[in-house]
């Protein structure tokens, strides 16, 4: 199968999108190279696929734009999942390790409080907090 080329003329780059018009629309649809030639589309280099103009009226619509976009959503979605995967080996891992005496942060409620959790502040019986507790907002 020979590859297909720019339908402009003099052109004879290998194409890289497909042009199709809507003309009850008014719209020049530009999208990646389809599998297959259409009758009433075109081929077009990247070249002349960058410097598309239309009749003044008509919309573009880009879609290889769009696949961009969606892929670059799809890496930020999987670069967000890595982080939250991260953050939850870290706290597995440090689960594993064991009580250990808080470095910073708020001191916990007094004994018989009766803070915002309601329980009277004893430890359980194994020696070991709940990781979430609700801290005094700073006043």
């Amino acid at each position: 199968m020979k590859p297909r080329r720019c339908s402009r003329s003099a052109c004879s780059a290998a194409a890289v999108a497909t042009l199709t018009y809507a003309y009850a629309e008014s719209t020049a649809v530009l999208g990646p190279l389809s599998p297959y030639v259409e009758p009433h589309s075109y081929d077009l280099c990247s070249t002349h696929a960058d410097r598309l103009t239309v009749p003044l009226g008509w919309a573009v619509v880009r879609l290889e734009a769009e696949a961009e976009a969606e892929a670059s959503r799809e890496s930020e979605r999987e670069a967000a999942a890595d982080d939250l995967e991260a953050l939850a080996d870290a706290v597995r891992e440090a689960s594993r390790r064991g009580p250990e005496t808080p470095r910073r942060g708020p001191e916990p409620p007094p004994a018989g409080g009766g803070g915002p959790q309601g329980g009277g502040g004893a430890p359980d019986p194994g020696g070991r907090r709940g990781h979430l507790r609700a801290v005094p907002s700073p006043s």
